[in-house]
């Protein structure tokens, strides 16, 4: 029997089950693909109803999560091979190489100043640029810098006036074999892609944005520094629409998620409160099927973004976005739902909610660990009323958004990665008794 646990997913379920279960004395192996743990939270400026700070909530289980003497943490790492069965899994974790010493590597961020080599930055959905040698963004844990070899110059500046020495360009890929009792997948979600749905204008009409790269642009920590601006011109926007249910409960065969994604009116409403706040001024309209803000405080919330800031929710899904040549701005097709008749309003800015959708590497994941999953690419549960956390194999558990959009919040995603702990406890508990 082996007291330790592996945990797939350094998002915010993934650090809250690592957190209890070391808490409780187990060795937690937590793998992360990416070169930070934080997930989808990191990118987020603040958290809805509250509009409290996401960093200053995910910031202190990070460090938490990094510095306890429980917790194994293996970024840039992806799980290859899993063979035994629950108390008993062996299991075999390929680390990839950051070209930096963890141990040695400060994050003083000297070799980034001095880097000559830029590319998209990922973090910001690709708005801003980053140097090939870099730290996903300031609060990343571990705070070590990666190299990116396929923007990488080769010049050996950073190598030069690293003052640590941590630089290492000769980093080969590593295998760790690790021996746990259980294994807990907190994969997380990615964004559908809207350029899919082409009457919506994203990557053809540059004022078109998603709702990450709004987030982005709001964060201080941006590549915008928390200005919202026009990415035709960088203008100020006056007039912004945000757009629901791209991709989501659309039951056209080559969208593929009928489901809604559960969070989407949610996080919407709080952007255009944010909006709102950045600039009394702004006209901010949702456009929206129905209103779905189920939770504590939520609908409340709701109804404040109405009467104390003034955003106005149109019920209907626009047809079409047509763009203006000279201006850039935007022009919004729907129909009215009262009249019948087809209506266009001018914006400066759009912003589409898109589907929420499984992340892209679970079905390699499911394959390797030899779990299920549902027609949508969510985890498959054994019995999700008696069982809402036990996958279809003994031993192995899930939490936060790879079970479905039913778990879309953050303090859902919490309490889950706390619930699945308990659980995992209780199933090596009695594995050990018998």
């Amino acid at each position: 029997m082996q007291e330790a646990v592996l945990v797939v997913g350094g998002g915010v379920a993934g650090i809250q089950a690592s957190l209890d279960l070391a808490n409780r004395g187990f060795r937690v192996h937590l793998v992360e693909k990416n070169p930070s743990i934080g997930g989808r939270m990191a990118q987020l400026d603040k958290t809805f109803p509250t509009l409290d700070c996401s960093m200053c909530i995910l910031a202190p289980k990070m460090i938490e999560c990094s510095h306890h003497p429980n917790v194994q943490l293996l970024s840039c790492s992806e799980v290859k091979d899993v063979k035994g069965s629950v108390g008993n899994f062996k299991v075999r974790v390929l680390r990839k190489p950051r070209y930096v010493d963890e141990k040695k590597c400060t994050g003083c961020g000297i070799c980034s100043e001095n880097c000559p080599a830029e590319a998209p930055n990922a973090f910001d959905e690709n708005i801003g640029a980053r140097k090939a040698i870099y730290m996903p963004f300031p609060q990343a844990v571990p705070r070590v810098a990666i190299i990116d070899k396929e923007s990488c110059v080769e010049c050996g500046l950073c190598e030069k006036v690293c003052p640590a020495g941590a630089v290492n360009r000769e980093q080969e890929p590593e295998e760790v074999e690790l021996d746990v009792g259980a294994i807990v997948v907190a994969t997380g979600f990615d964004m559908f892609d809207p350029s899919t749905i082409p009457q919506y204008g994203y990557g053809r009409f540059k004022n078109v944005i998603s709702a990450m790269e709004l987030e982005r642009l709001l964060c201080a920590s941006g590549p915008t520094g928390g200005h919202l601006i026009r990415p035709s011109e960088g203008k100020k926007p006056r007039h912004i629409a945000f757009i629901q249910c791209v991709g989501s409960r659309d039951r056209r065969e080559w969208v593929g998620h009928p489901y809604c994604s559960s969070i989407c009116c949610k996080y919407a409403v709080k952007d255009a409160v944010l909006i709102k706040e950045h600039d009394p001024k702004s006209l901010v309209s949702i456009f929206y099927i129905d209103m779905r803000a189920f939770g504590r405080g939520f609908q409340e919330f709701v109804n404040r973004a109405k009467t104390e800031f003034g955003i106005e929710f149109i019920r209907s899904s626009p047809g079409e976005i047509s763009e203006d040549p000279k201006t850039k701005d935007l022009l919004i097709f729907f129909e009215d739902p009262i009249t019948r008749t087809v209506q266009k309003i001018r914006f400066d800015l759009v912003v589409l909610c898109p589907a929420l959708i499984p992340s892209k590497g679970m079905p390699e994941l499911a394959k390797t660990l030899n779990i299920e999953l549902d027609n949508y690419g969510f985890v498959k549960l054994e019995d999700s009323v008696r069982k809402p956390l036990d996958t279809t194999v003994p031993g192995i558990f899930c939490c936060g958004y790879c079970l479905g959009p039913k778990t879309g919040d953050i303090p859902d995603s919490i309490t889950q990665g706390s619930a699945t702990a308990g659980r995992v406890a209780e199933v090596l508990a009695a594995k050990e008794e018998s």
